[in-house]
């Protein structure tokens, strides 16, 4: 059987990272929990696999414990899908989104196809660099609620200021006519030449 190994970096934090060899076979939940055994976070918050592109440009998603929004979009669901099924370049790429409440985002990056080694348990934390940060700062930020994405503040007519009614002119209407042509020419205009 392949084995995909991962390098999960963490988006802020690039000099913290971590290898993961996985089977073929496993699931995106595979993955998730062994990011979360590499890192010490709690396995139970939602959370997002993105297939992505060079760019780290979001695409498919892959879902954990996902809002009824999301189950009545269509989300794929992490147990649901293995990870070869979204393998199509040999450095495929996945946005990741851990703990929506207090995201942390991971750039996860197919590194290396190996073949499975005899006595070897996996997944396995091949390779672990840095410990991971904890999220201390977002605890001093309120938790949005699950709202959806429309404000429900009152409309305000007048934008920065200015009211939409009122007429504004940049130029005089006064016309001249020329004596040449009976062209038109705005006071305060531009010369021609």
């Amino acid at each position: 059987m392949a084995i995909y190994r991962f390098r999960v970096t963490f988006e802020d934090y690039e000099d913290v990272y971590r290898e993961i060899d996985m089977p073929s076979n496993s699931t995106f939940l595979d993955l998730h929990q062994a990011i979360q055994q590499s890192t010490g976070y709690d396995v139970e918050r939602s959370s997002s696999f993105y297939v992505s592109n060079d760019q780290w440009k979001k695409g498919t998603e892959i879902a954990l414990l996902p809002s009824p929004r999301k189950v009545d979009a269509g989300v794929l669901i992490m147990e649901n899908i293995r990870l070869s099924k979204f393998i199509d370049d040999p450095h495929q790429k996945f946005y990741y989104v851990y703990n929506f409440d207090r995201p942390y985002e991971f750039h996860v990056e197919l590194i290396k196809i190996l073949k499975e080694e005899a006595g070897k348990q996996y997944p396995l934390i091949s390779k672990s660099v840095g410990p991971a940060p904890r999220n201390l700062a977002a605890a001093n930020f309120p938790v949005a609620d699950d709202v959806d994405d429309e404000d429900d503040r009152p409309v305000d007519d007048t934008e920065y200021g200015v009211d939409e009614e009122e007429d504004f002119d940049l130029f005089d209407d006064d016309e001249e006519e020329s004596e040449e042509g009976g062209e038109s020419k705005k006071s305060g205009g531009f010369d021609e030449y």
